[in-house]
């Protein structure tokens, strides 16, 4: 057996459509479509690929357990760094950046509304 990709995360949100927003305007993922289910949700998209799944709870006891989660980060790859930090100032989000250059990465680390640690890695001289 080998894992060749990961293939989606799984987020479960007491504000749906807020979140859709945000992975939406910020991220530039787009919502497709989503297999019927029991519960309400969204599944984001990179181009025809549903890497990020919202699913809509109505109560905190459905986020995680009694103990702190573990995932630390979401990480993405991507281009436009500049129109990306752009946007981020616009929409007033914050952020903070980083060089690694040993490895040849900028990266973003953002908090969605629900304060998931996403970061987004540019190549420095893309």
């Amino acid at each position: 057996m080998k894992i060749t990709k990961l293939d989606h995360v799984n987020i479960r949100t007491q504000q749906l459509d807020k979140m859709i927003e945000w992975y939406t305007a910020i991220l530039g993922l787009h919502q497709g479509e989503r297999p019927s289910s029991r519960s309400q949700g969204a599944w984001m998209y990179i181009d025809d690929s549903p890497v990020v799944h919202l699913v809509e709870i109505d109560h905190d006891e459905a986020v995680g357990s009694e103990v702190e989660l573990k995932l630390e980060h979401v990480g993405f790859v991507a281009s436009g760094f500049q129109t990306f930090e752009d946007r981020l100032r616009s929409a007033e989000i914050p952020f903070r950046r980083s060089e690694l250059t040993a490895i040849d990465i900028t990266r973003f680390n953002v908090w969605d509304p629900d304060g998931n640690h996403v970061h987004i890695d540019f190549k420095v001289n893309e």
